[in-house]
């Protein structure tokens, strides 16, 4: 269900702090589909780097070459994780992109090439680590 749930959320606008079917950021996106699955409960919102924190505190951090659909992929920039997004594939990623800080509207959105999109794990670049969300589960 986690990947399937996923998969409905392309080509939602990219837009910064936002959760909703309107307007997804990188960790917006990944807050709503761990609550649809129940590891988080509604309301529950952080950053990319706070979400890395909490499941690197859970031992739910694995080896790369580990990685799995249905796994999270955490990229970081000067040892803060800053972007996150979901593996669909072992090297492709379902990801709100393309967008910052400074896309608050629908318009932005589009002017940027700013959706929640497939891309290559590469994309955004080679320092990341890798989250088994339901390794606790197992």
């Amino acid at each position: 269900m986690f990947i399937k749930y996923a998969w409905h959320w392309l080509g939602i606008p990219y837009g910064w702090g936002g959760q909703t079917w309107n307007q997804a950021d990188c960790s917006g996106l990944i807050h709503e589909l761990l609550q649809a699955v129940g590891i988080e409960k509604r309301g529950f919102d952080c950053t990319a780097h706070n979400l890395y924190v909490n499941f690197k505190a859970n031992n739910q951090i694995i080896e790369i070459n580990d990685r799995q659909a249905g796994d999270l992929i955490f990229w970081f920039n000067n040892g803060k994780a800053t972007h996150v997004g979901i593996l669909i594939k072992r090297d492709f990623v379902i990801n709100a992109g393309g967008g910052g800080s400074k896309i608050k509207t629908i318009e932005d959105a589009i002017k940027h090439n700013a959706f929640v999109r497939i891309d290559p794990i590469e994309y955004n670049g080679d320092s990341y680590k890798i989250c088994d969300p339901f390794k606790d589960e197992q």
